[in-house]
């Protein structure tokens, strides 16, 4: 199961030509999800060689084969982590039974909904990224975009193949619906809210792929502990693909910071955009945005479907069967801080009704530690600023926290106050139209724009001078 076959019009590891039906079904969706790709992929660079990453294989001994290629060539698949025939269901109510390798019909409708839901994450991103080429602000960071981009295509391939093998029509329908929403369209959005908010500078782009890749990391491991095999195999083969996502987001984010002390430290007054830098409190505020954005895609608080989740075995927790020795959730609670009366008071809630929330609570703690590192960087150049990361009470649309205001630290405030500390906590048009002034290209080898600190070490063993984008 590990070796891709690359002779097929579709490179698989799941024996696509066993299934001449499913193939040929597959075969008539391709051509659209090209003509997606032209349309809504990287503006003005699909001619272009680039320096990319593509799977070999799907087992432990590495699968990642380095070369030029062009994007619209890119061997996008179908690629499932390999099998484990003894597998059984290890959480909720059917622990102990074998792994399902087809849909049971009473999970038909949820199965589907949670598939088409992530599904539609992977192109949304691509769209909202579209242009960001023409501004990269060094090649490395030009090709690392396209990695990302590429890799996205192939998630929704990932799901793609899910829906048509197992869901019939209905999967085939919402395969083409994959391809016919768009990112901010007002008539067909993306169905997640931060896939729809525009991401058109770079400082947007590693803060997105900072946290908003990271969600898409602790969701992609939660269904790889599903009952249903080929979803938990999918799932964790796009995981090995994800990690490279959040390195861009991470270490771009730690450059552009670093960077902005460097020049802090060089301006008589301190301030890096005097010496055309993104400054730390600028950058502090597009945290606060995206990172609240991000906790929304994590869904409520208390929710009688991620209870449902669980118990069916759809969806366990982040690691669920290393770090956890029960796996039932049942006469077990979580407690809530809920805003009463203006204070907030704890309030316990059924574990299973709190799935959402442990999910989320570990990709704070993640998110957390990068901040830290993050800090780190900044005290060895000598500022005196740190960064933080809101409450998760802040700025929040849904769940618990949305009808109500708080500041960063997560306390309850009015509206009137919180309106009138709007631009010093959250990204304001002015900071956004400063941002976009930076942003100039720098496309030759070895150069990178001064707003931002060149990375410690290349890819794939390359130095930063290496040409990974070909221009000629």
């Amino acid at each position: 199961m590990g070796a891709i076959d690359y002779q097929s019009r579709i490179p698989n590891n799941v024996h696509l030509s066993d299934d001449r039906r499913l193939q040929r079904a597959l075969e008539r969706w391709q051509p659209n999800y090209l003509s997606w790709w032209q349309e809504m992929g990287p503006d003005g660079f699909q001619t272009k060689d680039i320096y990319l990453r593509t799977a070999i294989s799907a087992d432990r001994q590495g699968w990642a084969h380095f070369d030029y290629v062009k994007m619209p060539d890119y061997r996008w698949g179908i690629f499932l982590a390999e099998p484990d025939p003894d597998r059984e269901i290890h959480f909720g109510d059917h622990m102990g039974k074998p792994a399902w390798q087809t849909v049971p019909g009473e999970f038909r409708n949820v199965l589907r909904r949670i598939i088409v839901t992530q599904g539609d994450t992977e192109p949304a991103s691509v769209e909202q990224q579209r242009q960001l080429g023409n501004t990269a602000p060094s090649l490395y960071d030009l090709r690392n975009l396209f990695q990302v981009n590429v890799e996205e295509g192939r998630h929704l391939w990932a799901m793609v193949y899910l829906l048509h093998s197992y869901f019939g029509r209905e999967g085939r329908d919402e395969a083409e619906e994959l391809l016919a929403r768009r990112s901010g369209d007002e008539d067909k959005p993306r169905i997640l809210d931060a896939f729809n908010q525009p991401c058109n500078d770079w400082l947007s782009f590693f803060c997105f792929t900072m946290f908003a890749d990271r969600d898409g990391k602790y969701q992609l491991a939660a269904l790889a502990e599903s009952a249903f095999d080929p979803l938990a195999r999918t799932c964790k083969f796009m995981l090995t693909e994800e990690a490279h996502h959040l390195f861009v987001g991470d270490t771009g984010l730690e450059r552009i910071i670093r960077r902005s002390a460097e020049l802090a430290q060089l301006d008589p007054n301190g301030d890096a955009r005097a010496q055309g830098g993104i400054d730390l409190p600028t950058i502090q505020r597009f945290i606060n945005f995206w990172f609240s954005y991000c906790l929304d895609l994590f869904g409520s608080e208390v929710s009688t479907n991620a209870a449902d989740y669980f118990g069916q075995s759809l969806k366990g927790r982040f690691g669920e069967a290393k770090r956890y020795s029960e796996h039932t959730a049942l006469g077990q609670s979580k407690t809530f801080k809920v805003l009463k009366d203006g204070r907030l008071v704890d309030e316990d809630v059924p574990l299973r009704n709190a799935m959402n929330e442990v999910l989320r609570d570990d990709y704070i703690d993640e998110c957390g530690n990068a901040v830290r590192r993050w800090n780190k960087a900044i005290a060895k150049l000598g500022l005196d600023f740190e960064l933080s990361l809101p409450s998760r009470r802040f700025h929040r649309r849904q769940g618990l926290y949305a009808d109500a205001h708080f500041d960063p630290a997560g306390n309850p405030i009015s509206e009137a106050e919180f309106e009138a500390n709007r631009d010093t906590w959250l990204k304001t048009e002015s900071d956004m139209e400063f941002v976009r002034t930076l942003m100039q290209p720098c496309h030759e080898p070895g150069k990178i724009a001064n707003w931002i600190a060149p990375p410690r070490k290349g890819i794939n063993g390359q130095p930063f001078e290496f040409e990974y984008v070909r221009f000629a």
